[in-house]
């Protein structure tokens, strides 16, 4: 069974251990392995400190805990894009498991947590961007009450151009 709690620096290298590894194996085959090979632990910690250190900032994270420590994280906030006629609408930018306990739950926990929080600021949607290729992830969000909504954008990852849908969910 898991907790979830907000983050604090501490879990700082603990989150970037599930990103990284989390990238790593979600990601195999669909961005290029270039890519994926290229990600530390370090340089993400790197930049995650950075960025947990801003004053002012609008995001939320939290972290699941299980036996052995973090083993989840979702990081959420307002939109970053204009999502005109649903009033105030929140965004996942984040969600990641330690590799070994997907599918046990811990995402649906965290998820529902945020959908928590982001109700009780007074959000009434909240979207979430997907790989295309990221089919796994798709029917997760799905089964959590997402849908796509016809929003794409492209990225770019070693020179190669990955398409990501927009998904959203309405309380």
């Amino acid at each position: 069974m898991v907790h979830v709690r907000e983050m604090g620096a501490a879990d700082i290298e603990a989150v970037s251990t599930i990103r990284v590894r989390g990238w790593q194996a979600a990601y195999a085959g669909v961005v290029p392995q270039t890519y994926l090979n290229a990600m530390t632990v370090e340089g993400d910690a790197s930049q995650r400190r950075h960025w947990f250190s801003q004053p002012g900032r609008k995001t939320r994270d939290l972290v699941a805990l299980g036996e052995r420590g973090p083993v989840g994280w979702i990081c959420f906030g307002p939109c970053r894009s204009e999502m005109s006629g649903l009033g105030r609408v929140g965004e996942v930018y984040a969600l990641y498991i330690s590799p070994d306990l997907i599918g046990r739950g811990i995402g649906r926990i965290l998820l529902g947590e945020a959908h928590a929080q982001m109700k009780g600021q007074d959000f009434e949607a909240s979207v979430l961007w997907v790989l295309g290729d990221n089919q796994r992830a798709q029917r997760f969000y799905e089964r959590a009450g997402y849908h796509a909504d016809g929003g794409a954008q492209d990225d770019i990852y070693d020179g190669i151009t990955l398409t990501e849908f927009r998904y959203r969910r309405v309380w």
